[in-house]
Formats: C-alpha cells, structure tokens, sequence
C-alpha cells in the first residue's frame, strides 16, 4: 500500500513545489509584454525561481564590463541528476559512455536591442519548472541574457523615448535608436562574432561556462528585421563541411516540430534561407563545432519593433507575439531533444570518438611572443596542444608570408614550435580553426571565408598528415634582469611588446626606438627595439629600474640588461639615428558617423589590450580648438561624406600641417582620398557591361553576380616595406582580413608601406571580378602633410579585436612613429 502511494506522493509534491514558483507577472508587477524588463529585474526574477524551485539552482558566471552579472539557470530534476548529466558530458567528451543526460542550451539577448529574447527566456523558465515531466531525459541550461550591457542601453533608452502608451507607427520616434544602438556591449562588439576568439570579457566567463557542461544542443535566440516573420533551422547554405550528418539530421528534425507548431497557430516562419554554418565564431557555429547541434532562432521585430509596430502588410506586431513566439520554439527544442534523447546521447559521444580526418595535427611555428598569445587562446577554448622537438613532417606549409598554400611535400618542424592534434575532444574545433583553407560550398555567404590562427597571429603553419613529436621547450618565461644596468632593451616583435611600450609611457618613462638591427653586449635586436636609458630617465631617480621591471613584470615581456651603450654592430645607443618616443595624446573620433564596432576595435584596444588613455571625442564636437593639445587623432571606419564639409576638411588640414597625425581607418581612407591636399586616392570602378549578354542577364543570378564583385572576408597577403616605421617588428610580409572592394592606388607622394600584389587571396573567397580590382593596391601608406603626417589603414589591423597579426603595426602608427 504504502509503495504504491509513492508515486501520487512525489506528483502531489512536485505540484505544490511547482505552486511556489512566482509568475513572471506576480514577480515583476506587470505581465511580460507590456515594458521591458531591465537586467536587474531580470536578475531577481531568476534568483527567485532559483530559491522557489527544487529544479533550478542559479549561478552567476562572471560579469559585464559595467558590473552587471551573467546568469545560468539550470534546471533538473535534482541538483544532483544536473551534475551527473554535465560529468558524463565531460566524460563523454573524452570518450568515455554517453551522458546520462541530453543537456540543452538555451541563450538568449546575445544583441541588447533583440530584447524580446531576454522576456521570452523568464517565461520559458516559468514553464519548464511547472512541468517536470519535460525534464525526465534532458537537463537544460538557461542563460537568460549574454549581454546586460547592450540590452540596458536598449532598455533604457527606449523607456525615454516613448509616451504613455506604444506608438505602432514605423516612423515614431521610439523605434529609431540613438547611435551605437543597444546591439552591441560596452566596447561596442558584437559579442555573436566572438565565441571563437574570445575577446570580450562577457565570452571569456561564458565559454568558461559552456567548457564546464558541453551540451549536446544550443540554441542562441535572435532577431530580424520588422518585415521577416520567424526563422527556425535547418540553416542555410554553405555548411561547413565539418559539420557531421547527424548535426544536420537533427537540427532538422527539431526544425520539422517547430513548423509544426507555428503551422497549428498560423504563424509564419522561413527555414534554409540566409542563415549559413560557416564562419566559426557565432552562437550557432561554434557549439556545433564542440559537438552540439548549434542553432539559431530569429523572432521578426529587433529594436525597432519596441512594444507594437504595424508592418508594412498592416498587422501589428507585439512584443507579447514576439514572447510566444521564441517561448514556442524553446520549449518544443526541449521537447524534441527530450522525444530522441537516447540517440541524442548516443550521437553526441560517437562525435566525439569519430576518427579525425584530414590533417592529423597542425603547427605554429614563428616568433615566440606570438605563439604565446596564440597558446593563450588555445587554453581559452580547452584546446591541447604541447611543443615540438627538432624534426621533419609531411605536410602543407601556409602562412608564414607565402601568397597560397604551399605543395604539400616535406616541412622541418622548428624546436618549440606549438603542435595541436586532431586527436583530441577539441579536435574539430581546432580542425576548423586551423585548417588552410575551409571548402566553401557557396559563395552567397553572411560572412568572413577565412580565419586559419597562423594567418591570425602571423606565423607559418603546417598541416600535418600524422602525428608531430612532442616534448620541446616552451616560449621561455620573461626574465627580468638585476642590478644597476646601463639601459634595458626589449624586442619589438608580437603584440604583447607594444603593451609594454604603452605601459612604460604611462609610467612616465623615456623610451627609444631603434630603427636599424644593431648588436650589443652579444645579443642581436631587430627593427624597433625598445631602449630605455638610465641617463634619458633622470627624473625617476631611484625608482628607475623598479619602474621598468615592474612594466615588464606586467606585461610579460623579457627585458636585455646591458652595461654599455657601445654597439657591436648598427648605431650606439646614444645615436642621433635612435629615436626617442615622446608620450602622445590619443583621441579617436565616435558617435555618428562613426561605425559603432570599428570605434569598439580601437577603443578596446586602448582601454583593454594596451591600457593607454585615449580620449573618444563627440565627432560633431570636433573643432580645431578640441585638437589643440592632441598629437594623435584615429578616424575608425565610418560614413564620413556629408560630415567631412569643407570647414572641417580645412581644420583637419591645417591641425596636421602643424604637425598632427591622422590615423584613418578602412572607408576614413575613402573619404580622405575625396579631399584636395592629400596623395590618396581610391580607384574607380569598372565601366558598367553594356553588351548585350549583361543586359539579358537572369534577375535570379543577381545574388551571384554580386559575389563576383565582392569579398565577404578572405585572408590576404601583405608585401610591407619593413624598413618603414610603420612596419617596424614586421618580416618583408603581414596578413589582413579583407572584407570590402575599395582598392586604393599606390601613393605617388607618400611611403607605400604595405601593398596588395595579386588579387588572389592567400585564402578564402574573392570573386572574379573583385580580385581583377584589387590587384596592386595599397593597404597601409603614410603620407607627409607639412610637419605632420595621415597614416592610412585601408584595412582594418584590429579586426574585431582578434587579428592579433596587426596590433603592432597599429601600436606602430600611435606610438613608434612618435620617434620620426
């Protein structure tokens, strides 16, 4: 009698548990779809669930650049069913069983001003706590908002704009947003390109996060524009083609019930379009690549929808229909992985065991600072690599300054060059973010074709068809010399170096550049050494060497004490050819016209990478007044047209006359080229085909001749003067991203210091008739305006904060050109 009781005990139970959780609308004071909800709120209505539920526990993962905390609520049957689940996905990530569990990840608000999604996971929470039957095979794991930052801006901003009651009329001051908009985080990144690299602080916690569990499906929750209804997977073309067919099969199947659903409601919906698999860094793509079936969900609306917006056939749209929509499609994931959890656990393991194909290992082999930084993303992303010994390996070379990949045939492997196998639980991950070039299945794609980490971080690489020892040195640790020396030498070689050099000019110390190789006391230093004197430092007195040490301590980078200033080779240190580096003042222009994410580049680089001040100035601000005290000024890529008016043309002209440098970034370098007094200029399209052919042309081909004249992102080789100051700590070669046809003629009055030979990208896509374009174009060039000078950077350096190849060269335009 008494077992048979048990079960109506434990439902009696589970119903009065599930009774204790608080609505959304009884917690909140008002019912989901009426305002937003500011992350604060949102933050107590989580914790809340957490205390009133025996299926939920909250923990906060790490926290926003503006000291918001991120979120993960877990919900099980147990705590304890919650832990087993993640340990055996772990395990079974190393091959060992299957989960006992199929554990579902649900992000939501990756972009600030796609708010709904933020609603929507605070009813799905609700939901899921009072219907424990849903959770008898999956355990799912919430993550209610991944960017607090950018969803407050939002917010808030749209509370001010709006009246009493919602305005549905599309052109209503409440669906405009002020310029960055609420899309991005505080460094105005878009944090939905960052997985892969991990620049942000709010992807660091979260992979950290993601590590620790390993589910066997993700779903990051957008939106789209007002007019595009609802979009579900399967995705769109290209897949990457090391995307398994069980990865397909099942994100299909999830997509079959989710149109079920809207089919039953009458709601509309598109799969297959628009939404590719290719580019590693989204939330989609890269949890596919650690063995989920990654997807994304994208609700019509985004930030202009607000609380109403009537569309262009009529309705309105709602921001309650907006919740029930990605409520629906959340819940039916749940369900559908919990219909086929068996085989979900199943098919998640054998990914994992799957033999590796391809390329059995990969090596970066190149200056050791750069391998350092590349080894310190590799721990980032639970990657496993180890240090090679002397020896010689069959493979394809790449990177390392050649324009293609090389034949494939016999490579030495240098001593300490870093070696990552395919054979690992990250050997696919590695595999994508490794490989020469990755086969593109089509050229209509939504973003970069290439991102191989050699190319990155400016080292060669070599795909190896089989294993490559291991058991080499290490980069060496940063040594700081003792005593009272001379001077101090640095090298100038990886980014690290230059966040050294910004460290000791914010200390107040003098620093030197040497422009020439030069040998003292038995060592050797390249272009672009730092040099820092004992007798260019009077004024910090005692307090010299601390300082200098404590710089290098910080930043990790090795310090050459020597007791002369007598060179063995190249100028003496006291030459008049050694150039002393005068402490800059920095702004860089923001706000309208400036592009939000190419200003969050440079910000970020200043504020967190380097840690030097530079002041962002209001662009409509800026007068010659504004400029009297700056030496540098950075104009990030940006529509500059109409603010680029004649008065201001001539104060910019006049301010670098009088010895000012201009930094302009990407289209900057159009808009500059536009104006009288400066060597640039940008090179005219191609007459327009009139022949018959083109004129008869198919409207349905209109996507693909507009590939032909594009590059979406492809890696392109460099040539570089190494000479320049510009180039300084560079070989004759770097790599840039390139994502726009906007080719700019060699300067005839100016230093081409870096320039585009073959339109042929060394790897990614370019289509035909962009590389034609491209050919012979330069890429970095500076030019001498009366006593001061425009630096233009017609690519960006810091690409999205990753392309850790250009740091340098940017650190060269700010700081090393200071000395000449």
């Amino acid at each position: 009698m008494l077992r048979s009781a048990l079960p109506a005990l434990a439902v009696l139970l589970s119903a009065a548990a599930a009774a204790q959780v608080p609505t959304p609308e009884a917690f909140l004071g008002y019912a989901l779809g009426e305002r937003f909800t500011p992350h604060h709120r949102v933050v107590d209505y989580v914790e809340a669930v957490g205390d009133a539920s025996p299926l939920v526990t909250v923990e906060r993962y790490g926290e926003t650049p503006e000291g918001r905390p991120l979120l993960l609520a877990v919900v099980a049957e147990s705590p304890a069913v919650a832990e087993a689940a993640r340990q055996s996905s772990v395990a079974a990530a190393r091959g060992e069983g299957e989960p006992t569990k199929a554990v579902v990840w649900l992000s939501y608000n990756v972009h600030g001003d796609e708010a709904v999604s933020t609603e929507a996971a605070m009813q799905t929470l609700y939901d899921l706590t009072q219907d424990p039957a849903r959770l008898a095979d999956v355990v799912v794991v919430l993550d209610p908002c991944l960017n607090p930052d950018g969803r407050d801006r939002y917010v808030s901003g749209y509370r001010q704009r709006r009246g009493a009651l919602p305005n549905a009329d599309p052109d209503a001051r409440e669906h405009d947003q002020p310029w960055p908009g609420g899309r991005f985080n505080h460094y105005l990144f878009d944090l939905n390109r960052d997985w892969a690299w991990g620049t942000q602080p709010e992807t660091r916690a979260r992979l950290a996060a993601y590590n620790r569990w390993l589910p066997a499906v993700h779903v990051d929750f957008h939106e789209q524009g007002v007019e595009s209804p609802y979009y579900f997977a399967p995705a769109a073309e290209p897949f990457h083609p090391r995307i398994t067919p069980w990865q397909r099969e099942l994100q299909t199947r999830i997509g079959r019930a989710n149109a079920e659903v809207f089919d039953r409601e009458g709601w509309l919906y598109f799969t297959k379009e628009e939404f590719d698999l290719f580019y590693p860094a989204y939330g989609d793509t890269w949890p596919t690549f650690n063995g989920a079936i990654g997807m994304t969900y994208e609700q019509g609306g985004s930030g202009r929808a607000g609380l109403a917006i009537r569309t262009a056939e009529g309705d309105t749209l709602t921001l309650r229909d907006r919740i029930d929509h990605h409520v629906a499609t959340g819940l039916t994931t749940v369900a559908t992985t919990a219909r086929d959890a068996a085989e979900v656990r199943r098919q998640f393991a054998a990914y994992f065991q799957a033999a590796p194909a391809g390329a059995q290992t990969y090596v970066a082999q190149g200056d050791p600072g750069r391998l350092g930084a590349l080894a310190a993303l590799l721990d980032l992303q639970g990657i496993a690599y180890g240090w090679a010994t002397d020896q010689t390996v069959s493979g394809v070379r790449y990177g390392g300054g050649l324009d293609r990949p090389a034949e494939a045939g016999r490579v030495a492997v240098q001593a300490g060059a870093l070696v990552v196998a395919a054979d690992q639980p990250k050997g696919r991950l590695a595999a994508v973010l490794f490989e020469p070039e990755a086969v593109l299945g089509d050229s209509v794609t939504y973003d970069a074709t290439a991102w191989a980490l050699p190319y990155v971080y400016g080292v060669e690489g070599v795909a190896a068809t089989g294993p490559v020892a291991t058991g080499g040195p290490a980069p060496p640790a940063a040594t700081v010399p003792s005593g009272r020396p001379y001077a101090y030498v640095a090298g100038w070689s990886s980014p690290a170096d230059a966040q050294l050099l910004a460290r000791l000019l914010r200390e107040g110390v003098g620093v030197r550049i040497v422009p020439e190789p030069f040998e003292a006391g038995g060592r050797t230093f390249g272009r672009g050494a730092l040099v820092v004197t004992r007798a260019g430092n009077a004024r910090l007195g005692d307090r010299f060497d601390a300082v200098v040490r404590a710089a290098a301590q910080a930043t990790g980078r090795p310090l050459t004490a020597l007791a002369s200033g007598f060179a063995t080779s190249g100028p003496d240190l006291g030459s008049n050819r050694v150039g002393f580096v005068r402490r800059p003042s920095v702004a860089v222009l923001a706000d309208t016209p400036v592009s939000p994410t190419a200003l969050g580049e440079v910000w970020h680089w200043f504020d967190a990478v380097v840690e030097y001040p530079a002041a962002l100035l209001t662009a409509d601000d800026v007068s010659a007044a504004t400029l009297v005290d700056v030496d540098v000024l950075v104009m990030p890529d940006g529509s500059y047209g109409s603010w680029l008016s004649s008065d201001r043309a001539d104060m910019l002209r006049s301010w670098i006359r009088a010895g000012g440098r201009l930094i302009a970034m990407e289209r900057a370098v159009s808009s500059i080229a536009r104006l009288d007094g400066f060597d640039a200029a940008v090179r005219d399209a191609p007459e327009a085909d009139t022949t018959a052919a083109a004129a008869l042309r198919p409207y349905a081909e209109r996507e693909r001749r507009g590939a032909s004249e594009s590059v979406p992102g492809a890696v392109y080789r460099v040539a570089l003067d190494p000479t320049h100051p510009l180039a300084f700590g560079y070989p004759d070669w770097t790599y840039i991203l390139k994502r726009r046809v906007a080719p700019v003629d060699f300067l005839t009055d100016g230093w081409n210091v870096g320039v585009v030979r073959s339109g042929v990208p060394a790897a990614g896509f370019a289509g035909v008739q962009a590389r034609e374009r491209l050919e012979d174009s330069l890429v970095f060039g500076v030019e001498d305006v009366g006593r001061g000078e425009v630096v233009y950077l017609a690519d960006s350096p810091l690409f999205r904060g990753f392309w850790a190849d250009g740091q340098l060269l940017f650190a060269n335009a700010v700081f090393g050109m200071e000395a000449w």
